[in-house]
C-alpha cells in the first residue's frame, strides 16, 4: 500500500499533464492548474521548512566551537537581510526595501556566479573543438547564436536581435520545452504503472 499509493498518484498526474498538453479542453486546463498551484503551494511549504531547518543548523553551528562560526553567522545575517524586509513591509515582494536587496544584492550575486560559469565554458568549448564531434559543433553554434542575441545593443541592430531572440525564444525553444514537458509526463506515467503494476523495478 506503501509503494502502490504513490505509483498511482504519480500515474495520474502523469496521465492528466499528458492529456492536458494533447487535448484543449476549459475543464482539464482549469483540472491542470489546479493541480499545478497545488504542487507551488507544496514548494512554498518545503522552502519553508528548509529555511527553518537551515537558520536552525547554522543557529547551532555559531555556538559550536569547532565549527565555522563565522560562515554560520555570515549565513544568518544574509537569510535576515532578505526575510526581514519582506516580513515588515506591508506590501510584500512589491516594496521598495524588498526591491532594493534584489537589486543591489542577489542580481549582483547571481550576475557574478554565472559569470564564473565562463571560467568552465571556455576550457570545455576548447575541448570540444579538439575532439571535433558533430554533437559539440552544434552546442557550440547554439552558444554563439545565442551570445549575439544577448548583445546588448542600440540601434535598428539591436531591435532585429531582440526580435530574433524572442522568436528563438517563443518557436524552436518553446517546442522544445513543450517536447520535454511531454516526454516528462509520459515518462513518468510509464514508471508509475510498471511500479503499480509489478511489471519491474524503476532501473528495468
Amino acid at each position: 500500500m506503501r509503494r502502490s499509493f504513490p505509483a498511482a498518484l504519480l500515474l495520474i498526474v502523469g496521465l492528466l499533464l499528458l492529456l492536458d498538453l494533447l487535448v484543449a479542453n476549459p475543464s482539464l486546463d482549469a483540472l491542470t492548474g489546479g493541480i499545478g498551484q497545488v504542487v507551488v503551494v507544496l514548494f512554498a511549504a518545503a522552502a519553508l521548512l528548509g529555511a527553518g531547518a537551515l537558520a536552525a543548523r547554522h543557529a547551532r553551528g555559531t555556538l559550536d566551537p569547532d565549527g565555522d562560526r563565522v560562515g554560520s553567522t555570515l549565513v544568518l545575517v544574509g537569510m535576515a537581510v532578505v526575510l526581514i524586509p519582506g516580513l515588515l513591509a506591508p506590501e510584500g515582494a512589491s516594496s521598495a526595501p524588498v526591491r532594493w536587496v534584489v537589486g543591489a544584492l542577489l542580481v549582483p550575486i547571481g550576475a557574478s556566479l554565472l559569470a564564473l560559469t565562463a571560467v568552465f565554458v571556455i576550457p570545455a568549448a576548447r575541448r570540444g573543438i579538439r575532439l571535433r564531434g558533430h554533437d559539440n559543433g552544434v552546442l557550440l553554434l547554439a552558444a554563439m547564436v545565442t551570445i549575439v542575441l544577448l548583445l546588448p545593443l542600440g540601434g535598428a541592430i539591436g531591435e532585429a536581435l531582440a526580435s530574433a531572440a524572442g522568436w528563438l525564444l517563443q518557436v524552436p525553444v518553446g517546442g522544445v520545452f513543450a517536447g520535454l514537458l511531454l516526454g516528462l509526463a509520459l515518462a513518468t506515467a510509464v514508471a508509475a504503472a510498471r511500479v503499480l503494476f509489478g511489471l519491474g523495478g524503476a532501473d528495468d
